[in-house]
């Protein structure tokens, strides 16, 4: 989940940015000699907060199911701390690593690294702290196998998708994915000591729904990804096909949330939230593919926020229904 909910940075401009603009160069005066405050804020956005966000929504809902009930606050607590250690130090490898196309790409030009507020040595200190803490943490305070499977995340986000398939495949994303897909196995892990169908059912849903979830913003920042060399299906396939996958991957995201159903005994809450909330995602996807085919506005950032919302409202239930006698 690499770019997951990043559609705020700065937004695009029509053409590419020279080498060295007057902006950039105030950029450049005014992180000279920055702040305790500024350093702080800096370290703070190499975690990515905004994406660790959304992989603490799809964490704490699978501790309840895990629990059948609600898990002791500790416990919940002492899981989110470290998995947000993990993701941050995933995603602070990930600034580290990308620093060279990140100066390329106006969404991502103001990063710390880009404008220089902290050293590429700085971040490779931070992002391997974090990486260790989370591992220790999660270890003494939830569960071995937990603290395996944060350490395993950040070695599949860090090494399969940043370092070997971004920049490499237009498949990228759909394998890139799964690194995203580890918060459901931790917290389940957490719990019990052991995983078990029902995190691997939503294992498989966050896979399938991280490729019609981010091709829309490829689609939205393609020239960025140009520019960077970045082969997102975006960039090397047409708009249509595009539109094509993110429909398919929609399908397979909603049909494999409805497995929870049976194999979980999920209610009626689930039940109702994954039919409703998923069919309001699937035409999203459709109504972007038609879009594609009649060469229209493809608005593509509606299905990226579709994507946002479904997912959201998918774990709330998941979360919720074993709380309610129905």
């Amino acid at each position: 989940m690499e770019e997951v909910l990043q559609s705020k940075e700065p937004m695009p401009s029509s053409s590419p940015a020279p080498a060295a603009t007057p902006a950039e160069s105030s950029v450049s005066s005014r992180v000279e000699a920055p702040t305790f405050g500024h350093k702080l804020l800096a370290y703070l956005a190499l975690t990515k907060p905004r994406v660790i966000e959304l992989l603490l929504v799809t964490t704490v809902p699978v501790m309840v199911l895990a629990n059948g009930s609600l898990p002791h606050w500790w416990l919940v607590v002492a899981t989110v701390f470290g998995g947000a250690l993990s993701a941050g130090s995933a995603n602070a490898f990930n600034m580290f690593i990308d620093r060279d196309i990140d100066t390329l790409m106006h969404r991502t030009e103001l990063r710390p690294l880009v404008t220089g507020v902290l050293s590429a040595r700085a971040a490779l200190i931070f992002a391997s702290s974090l990486g260790v803490l989370s591992v220790a943490w999660l270890w003494l305070f939830t569960t071995p196998l937990a603290a395996l499977l944060s350490f395993g995340a950040i070695g599949f986000y860090v090494i399969v998708y940043t370092l070997w398939l971004k920049r490499r495949s237009e498949q990228n994303i759909i394998w890139g994915g799964i690194a995203g897909c580890f918060p459901v196995l931790i917290g389940w892990a957490a719990v019990t000591g052991s995983l078990a169908w029902e995190p691997w059912i939503l294992f498989l849903v966050v896979f399938l729904w991280t490729p019609p979830h981010y091709w829309p913003l490829s689609m939205r920042y393609k020239e960025d990804y140009a520019n960077a060399s970045v082969p997102m299906l975006a960039v090397v396939r047409g708009a249509p096909l595009v539109g094509l996958q993110v429909v398919l991957y929609a399908w397979a995201t909603v049909a494999a949330s409805l497995l929870l159903i049976p194999i979980g005994e999920m209610g009626l809450v689930y039940t109702g939230v994954a039919l409703l909330s998923g069919g309001w995602f699937i035409y999203e996807s459709h109504r972007l593919y038609q879009r594609a085919l009649a060469e229209k506005e493809l608005a593509p950032m509606r299905v990226f926020h579709s994507s946002i919302t479904y997912l959201t409202l998918l774990f709330l239930a998941v979360g919720v229904d074993p709380l309610l006698p129905l």
